[in-house]
């Protein structure tokens, strides 16, 4: 059976009926309702005239109006809680959180607009400029072959290929294309200690730097690589790899080295037993050399083969599976010709490290990495 609905003025009128003389039972059979709910309806208006009734109504919608304004204010808070950590200064980026409120909490759009006071009139705007789609189609690819590279290197990549744009732009379509790797490391805070005087190199050859690199293969075997550069001109003169490099490594590849250009006046390295051995030492003895050795724990003395070694762990070694040891030395010897060739350095103003050095011997501005 359907449920009767009566407003309050009728039950008013009903309670008054009553208390002139009509029978419960009659009105009770006449409504259709049980005596229950007529002695319910006489607890709850029994007494009251009709303008206490208009009143009460009032009373009663406006409690309900001021409940929903509650309600809505809490989950404009909750809202502007969820979105407080968005930067929304620009209209642009205004649009992406209206955007985001209607489709998650299910708001109509004027009152998100009006919630992060955006003009309704700038939420339907459509955007009329070129999206360069094969401009930020080029940008990933180059990325995902650069995985380490950020986009300073990748832009002068894209200069070269012929793309007119300014750096301040690559960097836009680099962000919004979602390629950014943060490396966060915690820094050391350590006391400043005085150094000596180091020698500082004036032209290429006048100074050269070595590091071991270790990693493994697919096996898990362990391997080590030689890493030589040039301090002045950045150039890596060789990468040598190896199960078990000694000193007579260190030897045999310096001497491959200076049959194509002539030995340098210093050598920094570490304290290994590789460089502080009796092999090296005579090698520098014979060819007039001085051996610069880094002073314990403080591998910044030697810093400049230490970020060598960085970039080459991030762009080669770990983006490479190797299973043998002659797979190891082809892969990082294309890594190395493309270092010194094709590789942007940015203090280098978009030329490659050999045609640096070449302009060094020739007496050329010192130039950095």
């Amino acid at each position: 059976m359907k449920r009767k609905h009566f407003p309050a003025e009728q039950i008013v009128s009903v309670l008054k009926q009553a208390e002139l003389g009509m029978a419960v039972g009659d009105i009770v059979r006449q409504l259709g309702i049980s005596e229950q709910t007529f002695y319910r309806w006489k607890k709850q208006y029994g007494g009251m005239q009709s303008e206490g009734v208009r009143e009460l109504k009032i009373l009663q919608d406006e409690n309900a109006r001021l409940k929903k304004l509650v309600a809505e204010l809490s989950l404009d808070k909750a809202i502007l809680q969820d979105v407080a950590f968005k930067k929304v200064g620009r209209p642009a980026l205004k649009r992406e959180v209206v955007d985001y409120i209607v489709d998650h909490y299910g708001l109509k759009l004027a009152r998100a607009c009006r919630l992060i006071k955006q003009v309704r009139s700038t939420q339907y705007l459509s955007s009329k400029k070129d999206p360069k789609l094969a401009l930020r189609q080029r940008l990933r690819e180059l990325a995902q072959v650069r995985v380490r590279w950020g986009y300073r290197r990748l832009h002068v990549l894209l200069k070269r290929e012929g793309f007119q744009l300014g750096v301040n732009q690559t960097y836009r379509w680099y962000c919004l294309e979602q390629l950014q790797l943060r490396a966060w490391r915690k820094k050391r805070r350590k006391s400043a200690v005085a150094r000596q005087a180091r020698m500082q190199p004036r032209r290429a050859n006048d100074a050269w730097s070595m590091d071991f690199v270790a990693d493994q293969l697919a096996d898990g075997t362990k391997i080590r690589l030689l890493t030589i550069i040039d301090i002045y001109s950045r150039e890596s003169l060789a990468i040598v790899a190896g199960h078990r490099l000694r000193g007579e490594d260190v030897v045999t590849a310096l001497n491959r080295i200076i049959a194509k250009r002539m030995a340098p006046k210093c050598l920094f390295v570490d304290n290994g037993s590789e460089f502080s051995g009796q092999m090296l030492d005579l090698w520098a003895y014979y060819h007039q050399t001085r051996i610069d050795f880094s002073r314990p724990g403080k591998p910044t003395d030697n810093c400049f083969i230490e970020t060598f070694n960085g970039s080459l762990r991030d762009e080669c070694l770990n983006v490479h599976w190797f299973t043998s040891l002659a797979e190891v030395q082809s892969v990082v010897e294309a890594w190395r010709i493309d270092y010194n060739e094709i590789r942007p350095h940015m203090a280098l103003k978009d030329q490659t490290p050999m045609a640096f050095a070449r302009s060094a011997v020739s007496g050329g501005p010192e130039i950095g990495h």
